[in-house]
């Protein structure tokens, strides 16, 4: 079966015995054409199923009122939560998103950049994959002179604008929560230390145990990618240790959500025997029971100034900037898991 040829502008001019040029401008609202023209050819565009290239258009405009958006995943409440008010505030200012997802993956997110970059996107706003090492294609986007924002995850090394929260001081939050809660030996479940944000979590975290003179041993801090079965394997290691720990702060929410299920399977009281604190405040965490204590990360917030930042970029795109470094202060939500007081 032979696909149906696209109609074009040409086509319509057959039909009208006019000019493409004519059709364009009609297209267009251009008050040199009459509006019996105008009416006429969209009579035509809508007969012969006409649709205009948009990236044709682009092209020849050097805008696309497009922002390309990359994210690790879709299905986290932080994410979708910034997704929303980026694009509440975009599409106020006459703008469209496009939505992508890495999966964590380093060489989906390149291919995601190429396309975003092939669809002439007037900015990237970007929160880096867990796999993201080598930072050459986030390079390359800077190199087109396209303003790229980055949120959550992003690299000093960059030079670009960031918004999220201060990490390192959220790890200090949740460890002085726990030693008031009376615990001595804490162990750490967090993310991968080339990833910024989880380096600074784990700094975080190393300092304020120093600071209250708590046991730092190689074996209570893990790495990993913190999906469920992450939270799981990594519960199980942690309670294998000769001494194991007494309180559990996990880097993401859903790794706190797999070591909560093998501390359940286990018969393992939470908070009594083992307190547990996640990061990222997903809904399911006051659903389960225990409630999980966790960190609120502002997703609204951070949503909203990485679409503001954008705007200020494509406002003055040859002004010499400041760059902006928006960092907000994370809230911790003591829950059940942690409190054992209550």
């Amino acid at each position: 079966m032979t696909n149906k040829k696209k109609t074009t502008i040409k086509d319509i001019a057959n039909v009208l015995n006019i000019s493409p040029a004519a059709v364009s401008k009609a297209l267009h609202d251009d008050s040199r054409i009459s509006d019996k023209t105008k009416e006429a050819v969209r009579e035509v565009a809508k007969e012969l199923n006409y649709q205009p290239n948009h990236l044709a258009s682009a092209l020849r405009r050097g805008k696309s009122n497009l922002v390309g958006l990359i994210v690790p995943r879709t299905n986290s409440n932080f994410f979708s939560s910034v997704i929303q008010n980026i694009e509440e505030v975009l599409n106020k200012k006459g703008y469209n998103i496009i939505i992508t997802q890495s999966n964590e993956s380093f060489k989906k997110e390149c291919s995601n950049i190429d396309t975003l970059l092939f669809t002439q996107v007037d900015g990237i706003i970007a929160s880096m994959a867990n796999e993201t090492i080598n930072l050459e294609y986030f390079e390359k986007i800077k190199s087109k002179g396209i303003p790229l924002i980055l949120f959550d995850r992003g690299e000093n090394n960059l030079n670009v604008d960031y918004i999220g929260i201060n990490d390192y001081d959220s790890s200090h939050m949740i460890v002085e929560h726990l030693v008031k809660q009376g615990c001595k030996r804490i162990a750490h479940i967090g993310g991968y230390r080339h990833t910024r944000i989880f380096n600074n979590r784990i700094r975080g975290y190393i300092d304020a145990i120093k600071k209250h003179n708590l046991p730092l041993e190689e074996d209570l801090l893990v790495e990993s990618s913190l999906t469920i079965e992450d939270g799981r394997e990594k519960m199980k290691q942690l309670l294998a240790l000769k001494k194991p720990p007494d309180a559990v702060y996990v880097a993401a929410d859903y790794a706190a959500l797999g070591a909560l299920q093998v501390l359940e399977e286990e018969n393992i009281k939470v908070p009594a025997d083992i307190a547990l604190v996640g990061f990222g405040n997903e809904p399911f965490t006051a659903l389960v029971t225990p409630s999980i204590t966790t960190v609120n990360q502002h997703s609204d917030e951070i949503g909203k100034q990485a679409a503001l930042t954008f705007l200020e970029r494509v406002k003055s795109p040859n002004k010499k900037q400041t760059l902006n470094k928006f960092i907000l202060e994370a809230e911790l939500i003591v829950r059940e898991s942690s409190n054992k007081k209550r």
